[in-house]
């Protein structure tokens, strides 16, 4: 075992998660400004704000697909590298690794070249209008030309977590997002550059964020060191990452369809403001959940490595201290949106039809969001012990099963006002897929910990 890892296996559940998810956290709010600091300038531009906030509304989900891809790789790679660390086995985990690093590179480079040749009718797909399309190619003209930049940066920081190495892999999202924070207003307004400003201020960081993750992982300081030599994919490696990786992926390649039937359906109903507004809500979303995947990136390490070494009492510690930390989280940003929705509005613009608007639709988006801590932790819970089905599953059943029809029924449904319709899908869809989620994990957790503390008896 390195002794560079055997904090996870020693250290007190909580205090570890502390310490592990506190840069986590911190990584994932800044990265929150990251995703969203564009949007905040983007809607102050004089004159077309809420035109162009609508435009890069349409490259919404383009970009999620992009960060869905880096999660096939990441998410799934990163636990098993945890437990084959956790077993010892530290050729297999930096093998692992590699292999994920060369599967990375080959979905930039398919995904850059789709980007490139169909962007024009992906946006028009993904709900973009004839006034606001102009502003989506703008943006989506560059932000495709680093797509590989963002699945470096996203897609193997989550190796450098994964090894507990959690302050470092905070830095990755800490350089490029206040690089991008700085570059913005200067590209923006300064250089006159307008939307385009902020599509170049945002791949150059992230390429400074990629630089710093490889300058890492090829190292010292790291435990599973990126080698070339493993970088030739190996099936029997690759496929249970891949298997694991489906659900994240399916979580976040979703939630890019959910933003265009979002799109698509307010279009049809409230126009260009509806559509504006529902930018401002996506990103009000990322407050609830970018801090919760950051609790559970600190968790995840602490729980594969436990799960791999056969330390059943650890896994249940690091699970209770995850799901209380969630609740708090959640609870407590559910309750300043509730309290404070014109608040939350006024961040991304200065239009006071545009704030009125998001803020009555915001309390309904979020009505369930005291929840969010729930699906969280179980969910993740099952990609940390290696549970494909079941994450895979609970990803689908919320998404898909749930929500983008309930997108199109309620508003046809429900006699009341129909963009409201369509936003009250939301805690609809939540309320239900959390209640599936608490049932399944109470009856599954359980049952592979018995499972681990017989296996773990039957070898001493």
């Amino acid at each position: 075992m390195q002794r560079d890892s055997e904090f996870l296996s020693t250290e007190k559940p909580s205090k570890l998660l502390l310490k592990l998810a506190l840069p986590a956290v911190t990584a994932q709010l800044v990265n929150m400004l990251y995703n969203i600091v564009d949007r905040m300038y983007i809607g102050r531009l004089e004159g077309i704000g809420t035109e162009a906030l609508a435009g890069v509304g349409a490259c919404l989900p383009v970009i999620l697909l992009v960060s869905a891809f880096a999660a096939l790789a990441s998410m799934g790679g990163a636990p098993r590298a945890s437990i084959f660390m956790g077993r010892g086995d530290k050729e297999s985990a930096e093998r692992t690794m590699g292999n994920c690093m060369t599967l990375l590179l080959a979905l930039a480079v398919a995904l850059t070249a789709a980007l490139l040749v169909f962007q024009r009718p992906i946006l028009l797909a993904f709900g973009a209008l004839p006034e606001t399309l102009p502003y989506a190619l703008e943006y989506m003209n560059i932000y495709a030309v680093g797509t590989v930049f963002v699945q470096v940066a996203l897609g193997m920081n989550a190796f450098i977590t994964a090894q507990g190495f959690s302050r470092t892999s905070m830095l990755t999202v800490l350089i490029g997002a206040v690089l991008n924070i700085g570059l913005d207003p200067l590209f923006m307004f300064t250089f006159g550059m307008g939307v385009k400003g902020a599509a170049l201020a945002t791949i150059l960081s992230q390429a400074v964020s990629a630089a710093w993750v490889m300058w890492f992982l090829c190292g010292r300081k790291t435990v599973l060191r990126l080698k070339l030599r493993y970088m030739a994919l190996r099936p029997k490696l690759l496929w249970p990452c891949l298997a694991l990786g489906v659900s994240p992926f399916i979580m976040q390649a979703t939630e890019a369809a959910i933003n265009v039937c979002f799109n698509r359906q307010l279009a049809l109903y409230g126009g260009a403001l509806a559509v504006s507004a529902m930018t401002i809500l996506a990103s009000v979303m990322q407050f609830a959940m970018l801090p919760l995947q950051g609790l559970t990136q600190g968790a995840q390490p602490i729980t594969s490595y436990n799960y791999g070494a056969k330390n059943a009492p650890r896994v249940r510690a690091s699970f209770r201290a995850l799901f209380v930390a969630c609740m708090v989280y959640a609870g407590a940003l559910w309750l300043a949106v509730m309290l404070f929705p014109h608040g939350f509005a006024a961040l991304f613009s200065s239009d006071e039809t545009l704030i009125d608007f998001t803020a009555k639709a915001l309390r309904v988006y979020m009505a369930v969001g005291v929840l969010f801590g729930v699906q969280l932790a179980c969910q993740q819970t099952f990609i940390a012990l290696g549970n494909a089905k079941s994450s895979l599953f609970l990803a689908v059943l919320r998404k898909i099963v749930l929500l983008i029809p309930l997108i199109y029924i309620l508003p046809a449904a429900l006699p009341m006002d129909k963009t409201t319709a369509v936003y009250l899908a939301e805690p609809v869809a939540d309320f239900l897929a959390v209640t599936t989620t608490a049932l399944l994990f109470a009856h599954q957790f359980p049952r592979a910990m018995r499972a681990l503390e017989a296996d773990a008896c039957s070898k001493t």
